[in-house]
């Protein structure tokens, strides 16, 4: 990271819930070009001697007329609970979470399943669950179901 570019962190407050620190900060760099969010990581892991991977900054807002920007971070004390705790975008910029991939054939497949049934029973069409044979609406909300079987 640039040596001009500095750190600032306000609003720092501990998580014991989730075990981790959350602050903002503001980086300040006059006159220079954007700082890469991995420079801003590698910098907080120092400040805070953690290491770069349990940190996770997001949230940059620039200022109008460049030389600062305001991000918001969270820092882990163990890669554990962020992998437990962190949403899944921010943990596959990490390389900690990789989505299933799917084809898109599969994907059009199921959602046309899921049109031909109603209501809460979307939810166990490709859970591989099985349905009652011939209901078209759930118990919950109707006392009585039409019947097509």
């Amino acid at each position: 990271m640039n040596d001009t570019a500095t750190i600032q962190t306000r609003k720092h407050r501990t998580n014991q819930l989730l075990q981790r620190k959350e602050m903002v900060f503001d980086v300040l760099h006059p006159g220079k070009a954007a700082v890469p969010k991995t420079g801003v990581q590698g910098k907080l892991a120092k400040m805070y001697k953690t290491t770069p991977g349990v940190t996770f900054v997001f949230g940059f807002r620039t200022y109008f007329g460049g030389g600062k920007k305001t991000d918001f971070d969270m820092i882990y004390v163990f890669l554990d609970f962020s992998k437990k705790n962190e949403l899944n975008y921010r943990l596959a910029r990490h390389d900690l979470y990789e989505k299933k991939k799917t084809s898109r054939k599969q994907q059009k497949e199921h959602k046309n399943r899921r049109k031909k049934i109603s209501r809460t029973a979307k939810a166990h069409v490709g859970t591989g669950k099985k349905l009652k044979q011939g209901r078209v609406c759930d118990d919950f909300f109707f006392s009585k179901c039409a019947n097509f079987s």
